[in-house]
């Protein structure tokens, strides 16, 4: 790097200075900070509700169905304690057949359905009964509560070109793209991007990470119905004028994208985060067309297209 360039230490993304090694992220590509906490309490609750309502769809329905077996064998161990005489209308007094009568008669309980076929007997059997009626009447509301949580959170579903480009802009110039647009049929207005662009540098014989905001062709736009290519103008006053492809390799540079947009369904703020690293720049490259019409002239927008690009002759 031969030029330097005024550090401003409010530019750091919340990282600080210190150097990524091994091409790690500094940013993972759904938006999540690349840090690994430890030192934590063996039983943290603290991000209990946060994990429940951000986790995978899947990872969440695994975990209600485990919950719901794991609670259902243990009060059916519970009943079976009390005996073949702890339960009346059980089909056999064969320990199996017993202990399937004992979950069934668990998994109508917590749900309050109670066929009325097997039905508990004597005073110890009933309190087990109402408690575990009780519990899942407040686990019902929870997972209930869950539910409404996960699907009222708005959120952003941006969809983002897998490469970042340096390709031709304007006249006898250059300059960094990335494409983006919007998975949702809703309406996202007053959007607004930040490319937070940084590497590592050698400083007093040590590595730091250094940050930039890149400045934009265009930073907002009024209303996100098509696709958006983000453009960073490559010239004398961009950090990447003087960088070669080697030097972004070298240096481990990455590219953090932060989108802030209005959603009209919901009336909040929605945001996105992606980044890029080194080895995801393309360079000599240009977007092909993702859009186009349709018998009645109506516009049509193809996003399985969205990574499409073409390579153009050396800049």
């Amino acid at each position: 790097m031969t030029q330097k360039r005024k550090i401003n230490p409010e530019d750091d993304l919340g990282f600080g200075p210190q150097p990524v090694i091994k091409n790690q992220f500094l940013l993972n590509k759904d938006g999540s900070p690349n840090v690994r906490r430890i030192g934590l309490p063996f039983f943290n609750t603290a991000n209990n509700y946060h994990n429940l309502i951000t986790m995978s769809w899947t990872k969440f329905w695994l975990m209600v169905i485990a919950g719901y077996a794991v609670i259902n064998l243990l009060f059916a161990f519970i009943y079976m304690s009390f005996g073949p005489n702890g339960l009346d209308g059980t089909s056999g007094a064969a320990s199996l057949s017993h202990f399937w009568d004992a979950f069934f008669f668990s998994a109508q309980t917590i749900s309050t359905v109670g066929y009325g076929h097997i039905s508990p007997k004597g005073m110890g059997t009933n309190s087990v009964a109402a408690i575990e009626s009780m519990m899942g009447l407040l686990a019902f509301a929870l997972a209930t509560g869950l539910l409404y949580g996960r699907f009222s959170r708005p959120s952003a579903q941006i969809v983002y070109s897998k490469n970042i480009l340096i390709a031709p802009y304007l006249e006898k110039s250059k300059g960094l793209m990335f494409r983006l647009a919007n998975l949702r049929r809703n309406i996202l207005v007053d959007l607004e991007i930040e490319i937070i662009f940084s590497y590592n540098e050698m400083v007093n014989g040590k590595p730091q990470r250094r940050f930039y905001p890149l400045e934009l062709e265009r930073k907002n736009v009024s209303m996100l119905t098509m696709n958006w290519t983000v453009v960073h103008p490559i010239n004398e006053d961009s950090p990447l004028s003087d960088m070669s492809q080697q030097e972004l390799l070298d240096s481990e540079a990455a590219f953090a994208i932060l989108l802030r947009a209005f959603d009209d369904t919901f009336s909040q703020t929605v945001h996105s985060r992606t980044s890029y690293q080194a080895n995801e720049i393309l360079f000599g490259a240009k977007f092909k067309p993702i859009f186009d019409r349709d018998a009645d002239g109506k516009i049509v927008l193809d996003l399985s297209r969205i990574n499409d690009h073409e390579v153009v002759e050396e800049m």
